[in-house]
């Protein structure tokens, strides 16, 4: 799991076992799988709440890594109503937004995991990965 600094292009999306986790599915973590799209090696990502990912804005920011228009355009993330905005202009179900980089174990190929965490209402914990896509650096 790491951070992305590098200009990146989206490639394509990738099917997500499992990505909508609730309350105790959460605790202590919320664990799932996606099959790489260019050796078929089933990989495991767990989501530590508090600790996994870094803050979508640092994806967006001045567009360092990605625009607003290609997060929007690839369904990546929606943007915020107006009365959550301290949440950022972007977000995964109006929840607090992460990211992370990982790779394929087999082949290496590289992927973007984008979810929301937090209290959707009172006694409702969300977890809600909103996709894994794989990415490429610009040259």
């Amino acid at each position: 799991m790491y951070s992305i600094s590098k200009k990146i292009n989206i490639n394509k999306k990738v099917l997500v076992e499992k990505s909508t986790f609730m309350n105790d599915e959460i605790i202590p973590s919320a664990v799932t799988k996606f099959i790489c799209c260019d050796c078929s090696h089933q990989n495991t990502i767990e989501i530590i709440p508090y600790q996994s990912g870094f803050p979508i804005l640092q994806l967006y920011q001045d567009e360092q890594v990605l625009s607003k228009n290609e997060l929007l355009k690839n369904a990546m993330l929606t943007e915020t109503s107006p009365g959550m905005q301290h949440l950022g202009a972007l977000t995964v179900n109006q929840l607090p937004t992460l990211y992370f980089g990982t790779s394929c174990k087999t082949c290496y190929s590289k992927y973007l995991c984008i979810f929301g965490y937090g209290e959707k209402q009172p006694g409702l914990t969300v977890l809600n990965i909103s996709g894994i896509w794989k990415y490429e650096e610009s040259k």
